[in-house]
């Protein structure tokens, strides 16, 4: 039998459109004689609906959907993912499987992940054991018992029930996953793994077919694969692209010819996630230009090369905004990188509206000290600093709130580091309507500007920007006051590991700058509350899946 996994990029809420992608893919799989194929989980809604589930008219249309599916299912078996509900409005996470212009069955999800982005059971109730069943097909004049999960019934290691080996005890002869698994680096070999063990365990190929697209914060990469009964990989999706992968089964034996595992270049991954979870986030929002400050920095170099990869150099304006501060070495180090990158850059000096914004507020600011009885020189200095970026943030918002007709839209160049330490000033370098980086480390960030230019042969992002020290460049001869290469692996371990400030001594840590870092990130939760969503792209980011206190009188 000939099986296709379609890994289509689907939009959350646009049920008319992810229908016709979905008819579109049936189409094409009619084209290469496909007997099967499989979408991803909830393709016809999208993924993660959220509280849209909470709306019945968005669930009939989505249940009604499937009636134009099957009206495409002559001579070929579908299965896809929707909403189902009752009566009582009960729903479920489920998959429906279309053949020959009927519904043979349909397959509620049994496992609802409620950890880091998941919280289906906030929508969902779950399958029982009873109902896990596999559905029975009749294909090329034989009857097959196909096994049938959607994506964390996959992911068992945690839960009581083990999907896969009941389906098999069940008589599965096969199984297919349909799933919408987030992104992280490194995620495709674990995927990969686990079907592979499954597979051999249970004695029965495994077929995974994969979201790919961006989502709000999500990244979906798609490599859709599968495994042979003896757990050797025959098919295997390409990452970040829509893909219909086609593998012919040998249904009695249980194999398939074998492909290789593709070559893996963890940055050059980070690299695509973040240029396709971009390029979607304007495409589904309709924005089609982005502006971004360009410091010289690391951090906006970066951003830069990643939102040209996404919208083109055509859709990406680079604004310098230099102070009395910003030092020649930044100013031409950004020039030199817009010229590079192919972008329209322009430069708007900040200083008079600094001078302008203390003149007006030097008078009022010394009659509030008078009425309170403060004296000027307990003012905190790092206000003068703040004015800088929150003009340069000003100056950012306007032009994309005034030139309405480009639709452009505010990128952030802050890094997952700074974001935790609250190394960033609130609405000035924080702004933004989406932070391209703010799920990498900042030694990361210095390994993708590495990558940029390691895959051009040249030094799009100039030397400068890589090699000199950080600075934020906002008072005379400032630098960023912590060693990054300490900090930036100490705050991922504390973010994605949950490491206590115990176990970061235990490590090597030195117990001071332990105690500063961690005292930094708790202080720092009111900014990220407040910071636009970034892509995320490590199994821990802020954002959604992330829930900490603002007011917090736990000290760790």
């Amino acid at each position: 039998m000939r099986i296709g996994l379609a890994q289509i990029n689907t939009t959350v809420g646009d049920i008319d459109g992810n229908t016709e992608l979905i008819i579109d893919w049936v189409k094409k799989a009619k084209e290469q004689e496909v007997d099967l194929i499989a979408f991803p989980e909830l393709s016809i809604t999208g993924y993660p609906p959220l509280d849209l589930l909470f709306d019945h008219e968005f669930l009939r249309l989505n249940k009604a959907a499937l009636n134009r599916i099957i009206d495409h299912s002559e001579g070929i078996t579908i299965i896809v993912g929707f909403a189902d509900f009752d009566d009582s409005w009960v729903i479920r996470n489920a998959a429906a499987v279309i053949s020959n212009k009927r519904i043979e069955g349909i397959i509620h999800k049994t496992l609802l992940p409620t950890y880091d982005v998941f919280d289906e059971v906030r929508y969902f109730k779950p399958a029982t054991i009873d109902e896990i069943q596999p559905v029975d097909i009749n294909l090329l004049g034989e009857p097959l018992k196909v096994g049938i999960e959607i994506c964390e019934d996959l992911w068992d290691d945690s839960y009581d029930i083990k999907v896969s080996k009941i389906l098999c005890e069940r008589g599965a002869q096969l199984i297919i996953i349909i799933s919408a698994s987030p992104f992280h680096v490194g995620k495709c070999k674990e995927r990969f793994e686990l079907i592979q063990n499954k597979a051999r365990e249970n004695g029965v190929p495994m077929f995974l077919a994969n979201l790919i697209g961006g989502q709000d914060e999500l990244v979906f990469d798609g490599q859709s694969l599968g495994c042979d009964c003896d757990g050797d990989l025959i098919a295997y999706g390409t990452a970040f692209e829509e893909e219909l992968i086609v593998v012919d089964l040998d249904v009695i034996k249980g194999t398939a010819n074998k492909v290789d595992f593709p070559p893996y270049d963890q940055d050059a991954e980070i690299f695509k996630a973040l240029a396709l979870g971009i390029r979607d986030y304007f495409r589904k929002t309709g924005f089609k230009r982005a502006v971004l400050g360009l410091s010289g920095g690391i951090d906006s170099s970066v951003t830069a090369a990643i939102a040209v990869e996404a919208l083109g150099p055509e859709n990406v304006i680079g604004i310098s905004m230099p102070s009395r501060f910003s030092s020649d070495h930044s100013k031409s180090d950004a020039e030199l990188l817009a010229e590079n990158l192919g972008i329209k850059y322009l430069t708007i000096p900040i200083q008079e509206i600094v001078d302008q914004y203390h003149c007006t507020l030097d008078a009022p600011l010394e009659d509030l000290r008078l009425l309170f009885g403060v004296s000027k020189e307990h003012d905190d200095p790092v206000a003068d600093e703040n004015i800088q970026p929150r003009v340069r943030g000003n100056i950012l918002m306007d032009i994309s709130n005034r030139l309405r007709d480009l639709r452009i839209l505010v990128l952030n160049t802050g890094n997952k580091t700074e974001l935790a330490l609250g190394y960033c000033t609130l609405y000035g370098d924080m702004t933004g309507g989406v932070g391209v980086i703010g799920d990498v480390s900042k030694l990361e960030v210095y390994r993708l500007a590495e990558y940029v230019n390691r895959r051009a042969g040249c030094h799009i992002i100039p030397r400068g920007s890589i090699e000199k020290r950080p600075s934020a460049e906002l008072r005379p001869d400032q630098y960023d006051p912590f060693d990054f290469d300490i900090v930036s692996p100490m705050v991922d371990e504390i973010v994605e590991n949950r490491r206590s400030k115990k176990e970061l001594i235990e490590m090597g840590y030195p117990p001071d700058v332990v105690e500063d870092v961690y005292s930094r990130i708790r202080r720092a939760e009111y900014k990220r509350w407040q910071a636009p969503p970034c892509i995320k792209i490590t199994k821990k980011a802020f954002g959604i899946g992330w829930k900490m206190p603002i007011v917090n009188g736990y000290r760790g």
